[in-house]
């Protein structure tokens, strides 16, 4: 195994950063730095077992552990993905090596995960704040995982989190991917759309709630994405756990993924950049 970035530091942290909160007895979300992981799984029922959602940023891997420590007293079944991006995979390697446990993504995020591809270069050509300037300098390289990952079932099940279902959402990588529990709504939606402005290095450090589309700087293909939040809309979810931003709830989320299906260009879609698709193509 092996990444070009498991090491690297990027020194950017919320106000968040550090904290975790249950928001379901067996949905933990965990921030760390800019992005958000989570832990689901029941840490009164051990016997169920549990999963991770994402591997956060480089160098984490040591607080990823410490936390899950002091939840559970086991490793995950497994680790799930919703993309390859380094701010989501950045503990992935450290986290295999001291857990032994399997990786799932969706098929169409493997080439990325496998030493196969590279994502494109983060596009600063969007603007919209300090952030997408500085995110020049993110890491876009792909990783290998050797045979530590997997694609998900084709039946639409998610390993080690029974009564959950993966959904691909594409747009912002190729192979996204949210998880869905209709018993509850509960969505963990990855960087599908955002709670926060994320090109906006002040909103990111204070974490000023409102709903955006996926990171622009990083996002490749808008008409894909804008279907992808029109699906997640469709779910009628009441709690989104999102990859950036604080998690959203009940009527303010129902409202917010209106609006952002409603004005998902003028909102989402950059004025400007190498992906942004000519103005017929977005709703």
């Amino acid at each position: 195994m092996e990444s070009s970035f498991e090491h690297s530091f990027v020194p950017i942290t919320t106000s968040a950063s550090g904290n975790g909160l249950a928001y379901r007895p067996d949905v933990y979300c965990y921030s760390i730095q800019f992005v958000n992981i989570c832990f689901v799984g029941d840490p009164k029922k051990p016997e169920a077992g549990w999963a991770l959602i994402d591997a956060g940023m480089p160098g984490s891997a040591h607080k990823i552990i410490k936390e899950a420590e002091e939840r559970f007293d086991s490793a995950p079944q497994a680790i799930l993905l919703t993309h390859g991006h380094f701010d989501h995979v950045g503990a992935i390697i450290e986290l295999i090596e001291h857990w032994n446990v399997p990786v799932y993504a969706h098929k169409l995020e493997l080439p990325y995960l496998t030493g196969e591809s590279d994502y494109p270069p983060a596009d600063s050509s969007v603007h919209g704040g300090l952030l997408s300037e500085l995110s020049t300098f993110f890491p876009h390289k792909g990783i290998h995982l050797d045979d530590k990952v997997h694609p998900f079932p084709t039946d639409g099940s998610v390993p080690g989190m029974p009564g959950w279902k993966y959904i691909h959402t594409p747009g912002h990588t190729p192979g996204h991917t949210s998880f869905f529990r209709p018993e509850d709504g509960t969505l963990i939606a990855g960087d599908a759309f955002a709670t926060v402005k994320q090109e906006s290095l002040y909103k990111v450090i204070t974490q000023e709630q409102e709903i955006s589309g996926p990171p622009k700087y990083f996002t490749t293909n808008w008409k894909a994405a804008e279907q992808s939040v029109r699906t997640l809309k469709d779910l009628n979810p009441n709690l989104a756990i999102t990859g950036h931003g604080e998690p959203m709830f009940g009527a303010t989320l129902s409202d917010n993924l209106k609006l952002l299906t409603k004005k998902f260009k003028e909102i989402a879609v950059p004025e400007h950049g190498r992906f942004v698709p000519d103005n017929n193509q977005i709703h």
